[in-house]
């Protein structure tokens, strides 16, 4: 399975979502899995939730996965709030991802 890593900036929100969402469907396009490198992410809007859902999506269609790494405190408890943590496997690390895939 070909996988392709994406890192994150420090914020996923209505400012720079689309562009977001554009660099990712261009890697699952290859139709690869992707992780989301989210280390340096602090956080993620209602929009942000929206371009990683849709991420998920376009992977699965494919047959792909979508994988979240990093993923700090404030934003699991988005995710936990919203739902969202039930649609992505998380990793703390790369190094953990590594080594469960």
């Amino acid at each position: 399975m070909e996988i392709e890593t994406y890192k994150l900036g420090e914020m996923l929100d209505s400012f720079n979502y689309q562009q977001v969402q554009d660099e990712l469907e261009a890697i699952l396009e290859k139709g690869c899995s992707l992780v989301i490198d989210m280390t340096a992410c602090s956080y993620v809007s209602s929009m942000g939730l929206r371009v990683l859902l849709y991420s998920k999506k376009v992977a699965a269609s494919k047959g792909n996965n979508c994988y979240l790494v990093g993923v700090n405190d404030e934003v699991k408890d988005v995710m936990d709030v919203t739902g969202f943590n039930n649609f992505f496997e998380m990793y703390d690390t790369m190094e953990d991802f590594l080594k469960n895939h």
